[in-house]
């Protein structure tokens, strides 16, 4: 099992369905082995962008056993791991750390009367006698519940905690906040949102990003440009590529699926119902962006991000 250190690029994967929404673990294992090849940091499954709340038990355990045996140790593994319930949170993070996951990824629940003390016992029972790390989940839209910085510091204290993936708005504040207020320790933020605020957030001090923009090797070149203190370079890739990283944020996430497939990596781009499929407006619009960003491009391979903005 590979450990994960969550600083770089962590992409929040799809997942492949067929034509008839069956699984497509083929379309699977060579999704995860490409982003081995290009050497992200880590990649996450069965998150929102991976249609976990509409995955059947089974099928979970498919998809993570299929995800663990392409990544053959190479890189992490991490597994969204949310439930309404803290029991059955509980079992999923077991579930995945028996299957070989490197680590989960967990959302509060939202309850009719918030109550961040019992977000905290939520958090505090899940990582009770957990052996992989946790990964919280800060993200409003889809949770509905808003978690506060205070809280949040709370969560460091417990050791299993060992990363934040911020997405709740405005995330270059709440990303320098989180830095400024972690004196006992300092757990790796990564930040989400398609990388729709990317370039501020990681001028604030985020470590990397955990999100699902199709192109990850456009973010792998931005955080290496912060790295080497090169703010120009990072903010040549980030407007270079900033049309495309909105386009993608629309709701839904068949457009995601839509640039997997062109990218060779999965056979369709099947949404499971209810999710909405790809409407023809958006393939013009998709098609027009795309010959605009990367004419030319073989998008089967590795993309050069730094090549296309000259």
């Amino acid at each position: 099992m590979s450990i994960p250190a969550f600083k770089g690029i962590y992409p929040i994967l799809v997942t492949p369905f067929g034509a008839q929404e069956q699984l497509d673990l083929e379309s699977f294992d060579r999704l995860i082995r490409f982003m081995v090849e290009i050497g992200v940091d880590g990649v996450t499954v069965l998150g929102v962008l991976g249609e976990s709340n509409r995955m059947l038990d089974k099928e979970r355990e498919q998809l993570i056993s299929t995800a663990v045996r392409a990544a053959e140790g190479r890189i992490p593994v991490v597994v969204g791991a949310s439930h309404k319930g803290t029991l059955a949170t509980r079992g999923l993070c077991q579930m995945a750390a028996e299957l070989g996951a490197s680590a989960v990824m967990v959302t509060p629940s939202q309850e009719p009367v918030p109550n961040e003390e019992r977000i905290f016992e939520y958090f505090r029972r899940i990582a009770d006698g957990l052996s992989i790390p946790i990964v919280v989940q800060d993200h409003p839209a889809s949770t509905q519940v808003h978690m506060s910085i205070p809280l949040l510091l709370q969560l460091v204290e417990l050791p299993e905690v060992a990363c934040f993936k911020e997405e709740g708005v405005p995330t270059p504040a709440r990303v320098q906040a989180l830095i400024q207020g972690m004196t006992s320790r300092r757990v790796p933020i990564l930040t989400g949102l398609g990388a729709l605020y990317g370039l501020f957030d990681l001028r604030c001090g985020s470590d990397g990003f955990m999100t699902g923009f199709a192109f990850p090797e456009v973010l792998m070149d931005m955080v290496q440009a912060v790295d080497d203190q090169d703010q120009a370079k990072a903010a040549d890739l980030y407007r270079y590529f900033l049309p495309l990283i909105v386009f993608e944020q629309q709701p839904g996430i068949a457009i995601r699926k839509e640039i997997f497939r062109r990218r060779g990596l999965l056979a369709d781009n099947t949404v499971r119902h209810p999710g909405a499929p790809l409407n023809p407006a958006s393939v013009a619009q998709l098609e027009e962006l795309m010959n605009e960003l990367l004419p030319g491009v073989d998008l089967g391979k590795r993309l050069n991000p730094t090549a296309l903005i000259g």
